[in-house]
This record gives structure tokens, sequence and C-alpha cells, in this order.
């Protein structure tokens, strides 16, 4: 992940597109508004118990997918396919799936100011974590990653840019699977709203997948759309991978003596994303 944005006064810079006024009283961010990533977030178990969980339709790959059409995920900062799409990631490959795995940006700044993880080690060393997850998954002989080297955190600032490297990757009857559009990161939401859209223009299946809401939402949170919600189940199996393809992630699992920052995934974190399922968006009117 990028760095985790707080409700402290934040100075408006050129990445903060179109923003003429930001709440900062009130926890708004020029970008995600009110879907402000700070503290612990929502807890573990407050998902868990939550029967919106336990009613919500599920999601069945092989049913859903035919065999050999090609799914593209999209990836803000390489962790992002495996926080959210890890068990999606392992039933593809069983299903015949050709996986395209895009990440948008290498996630260099997810480290500031430090003396261990400079950006231009991030750079080599965030796509290699990446590739131990992937094999870890057993999934790596099935996804063929691209790098679009957007600058992380300045996604928003660089959209027409990204819209025109997809029409050099995107096939007809692609698959596409994206961070939800409203997700609570900025570099999500601009990776969401791009990859909507383009699916929007092309007519192309679009799926939306949720990775940061799990932290600001609450249970039935009215910010999303949860009618749209579908539940991918994951075996004891494909959560374990999943568990040890996060951990592969150590740049973002450590902490940084060199500035005394806690690890940009804690603990909370981990464990609200290592469920036995995974939610995705569809919307057919999209």
């Amino acid at each position: 992940m990028a760095t985790i944005i707080s409700n402290k006064v934040i100075k408006l810079t050129n990445k903060d597109v179109a923003v003429t006024h930001v709440d900062t009283l009130k926890g708004n961010h020029p970008i995600v508004g009110d879907r402000v990533i700070e503290g612990d977030g929502t807890s573990q178990d407050a998902w868990k118990n939550w029967s919106g969980l336990q009613d919500m339709p599920r999601f069945d790959i092989a049913k859903s997918f035919a065999p050999h059409q090609r799914v593209c995920i999209f990836a803000p900062h390489p962790d992002d396919e495996v926080l959210g799409c890890g068990g999606l990631l392992q039933q593809l490959a069983a299903n015949g799936n050709p996986i395209v795995l895009i990440h948008v940006t290498n996630g260099t700044q997810s480290h500031p100011n430090s003396h261990v993880y400079s950006q231009e080690k991030l750079n080599v060393i965030r796509p290699q974590e990446s590739i131990k997850a992937l094999e870890v998954l057993s999934v790596a002989h099935q996804v063929m990653t691209i790098e679009l080297n957007l600058t992380d955190g300045n996604v928003f600032a660089q959209q027409d840019q990204f819209h025109q490297k997809l029409s050099t990757i995107i096939q007809p009857n692609d698959i596409l699977i994206t961070p939800f559009m409203y997700d609570g990161h900025p570099d999500h939401e601009a990776t969401g709203q791009v990859v909507v859209s383009f699916a929007k223009q092309h007519h192309l299946v679009c799926y939306q997948v949720l990775i940061w809401a799990w932290h600001w939402a609450k249970p039935a949170d009215s910010r999303i759309p949860w009618h749209c919600a579908m539940r991918v189940d994951l075996t004891t199996e494909q959560l374990q991978r999943k568990i040890e393809a996060i951990a592969c992630f150590e740049s973002q699992i450590t902490a940084d003596d060199s500035t005394g920052n806690p690890p940009i995934l804690s603990a909370q974190t981990i464990a609200r994303i290592s469920q036995p399922w995974e939610v995705y968006l569809y919307d057919s009117h999209l």
C-alpha cells in the first residue's frame, strides 16, 4: 500500500485535482471525503458477526467465468492483488483462466523519508514481493504481470495516461477486476474509477473488490452498494495460502527502524483481510 492518509491538516497539491475546499475539522480528505483510513478501523469481529455477510449471495467462479476467458486484475500497488483477491486468484487458476495482473504503480511512496526503503529500493522490492506471493498462491504460471509505472500517490492526476495505457492492454471479452471506486485510498479510488469507466465505454464485465473499505466502513454502511455485493468463499487451504502470500510483502509488514514508523499493514489490517471470504461488487447497469 502507499502511505495511509489521515485527517490531519492536508496541504493541497497538484495531485488533489479540482479541489477547492477541505473540511479537515470533520475528517474530510480532498479526494476520499469521509472514507478516511485512520486508527485501527472496524474490528475483524464486527465484520465476522454481521448477518449481511452471512446472507450475501455467493459468487461461484466456475459458473460465472468461462474457462480460458482472460481476467485482468488491477492492483494500485503491489500487494493489493493479494489483499483483495488472494482467494479469487487461486480459484481463477483452478478454473483455467489466464490472468493479467496490472500493477498501476510500484508503490514507491510507501515509506517516505526512510533510510531502509528508499524509492529506488521499493521500485525493485515491491514487484519482487508480488512475484513471491504469486508463487505461494501457486498461480504464478498463469499470471502475466504488467507494470504501468504511474506515480504512487498521484494516480488521480494521471487518469488520462492511465486510460490510454488500458487501450493497448485490454482485449475484447476481458473480465476486469479493480478496487472499489470508493475504497478510501486515493490511488484505489482513481484506479477503480478509470477501470470502471473504461469497462463501461467498451461494454466489458467489471467487478470491484473491497480492500480498504473494510477499515473505514461499518457493517451495513450506506456508502457501500451492498445490493451489488457477492461473496467468494475460500477453502481452508486457499485462506492459508493467502495468509502466507501476504507475509511475502515484508516491506509492508515490518516496522521501519529508520523512521520509527510501524508497519504499513498493521496486525489488525492483516487479520481483517485474512477472512475466509472476499467481497466483490457487480452492477450490470454500469
